[in-house]
C-alpha cells in the first residue's frame, strides 16, 4: 500500500483502501488516488482523484502530456474524457483495485461525498425547503425544462447547466427527454416547490442566495468563487 495511508486513517480504514492503485495522502484534508474514464472512441483518460474530508471531489486530468485540466468535478472529467454515455460518473469513473478497473460507486471513496449529500442543508433551520425548482430554456428547441433542487447533486446539475451557454434537452441529468418531448404546461410551471405557498413567486422560504448546498468550491464561476472566499473570511 502506498506511503501515507496511516496519516489518513481517520478517513479510511486499511480494509477500505487496500489494493487501490495510487492511493496516497495528499494533505491533511484529502487523499489522492489514480482514476480514469473510458471512451470507446478515445480510450482511457487517466487522472488523479482527490477526495476531501468535507465531501468535495476534484480530478486532475492526465489524458495527454499537455492537458492542463485541473480541479475538474467528476461530471466535468467524465465529459472531458469523451465518454459516450455521460451523466453517470459514479459508474463511468473507475479506480484500479487489485489490477482491475472498479466503478467508483463500488468503493469506499465516495463515503464522504455521500455523507455530505445526505447531511447537506437543503432546508432552513425551521425545516422548510429553501431551494425551489428552477427552469432552463433549451438552446435548440426553446422549451422550458424543470430542475429539482432538493439535494447537492441536483443543485450541481442545475448549476452546471445554467452556466452552459449551449445547454440542451438531451443533457437533462435525470429525466431522459429530447427536444421532441412536450414542454411542461405554463399552468404547471407556477408550482415551484415552496412549502409556504404552492404558487409562490419567490420568498425567503424558497429562494436561496447561496449556501454550501448550491455553491461549489471546485467550480470556477464568479458566483461560486465569491461564496467560497466569503465563507472563509
Amino acid at each position: 500500500m502506498a506511503n501515507g495511508v496511516n496519516n489518513v486513517s481517520a478517513m479510511f480504514t486499511d480494509e477500505e483502501v487496500k489494493d487501490i492503485s495510487g492511493f496516497k495522502c495528499g494533505g491533511e484534508d484529502h487523499v489522492e488516488v489514480t482514476c480514469g474514464c473510458t471512451s470507446h472512441r478515445y480510450g482511457d483518460a487517466v487522472g488523479t482523484l482527490r477526495v476531501f474530508v468535507n465531501g468535495d471531489l476534484e480530478i486532475s486530468c492526465e489524458c495527454t502530456p499537455g492537458c492542463d485540466e485541473d480541479k475538474l468535478s467528476p461530471a466535468a472529467f467524465e465529459k472531458h474524457s469523451g465518454r459516450e454515455t455521460s451523466r453517470k460518473w459514479k459508474n463511468n469513473i473507475w479506480v484500479i483495485v487489485d489490477g482491475e478497473k472498479v466503478a467508483l460507486f463500488k468503493t469506499a471513496l465516495l463515503k464522504y461525498y455521500n455523507k455530505a449529500l445526505s447531511s447537506g442543508s437543503n432546508r432552513s433551520q425551521a425545516g422548510r425547503v429553501c431551494h425551489r425548482d428552477e427552469f432552463l430554456r433549451c438552446t435548440k428547441c426553446n422549451k422550458h425544462r424543470r430542475f429539482r433542487l432538493r439535494t447537492k447533486e441536483e443543485c450541481r446539475s442545475y448549476h452546471d447547466a445554467f452556466i452552459d451557454a449551449n445547454w440542451s434537452c438531451s443533457e437533462m441529468p435525470y429525466d431522459k427527454i429530447t427536444c421532441d418531448d412536450d414542454e411542461e404546461r405554463a399552468s404547471r410551471r407556477v408550482y415551484r416547490g415552496c412549502v409556504r405557498s404552492p404558487t409562490c413567486k419567490g420568498c425567503t422560504s424558497c429562494v436561496c442566495f447561496g449556501c454550501a448546498t448550491c455553491r461549489f468550491s471546485d467550480c470556477s464561476c464568479q458566483t461560486c468563487n465569491d461564496f467560497t472566499i466569503n465563507s472563509k473570511a
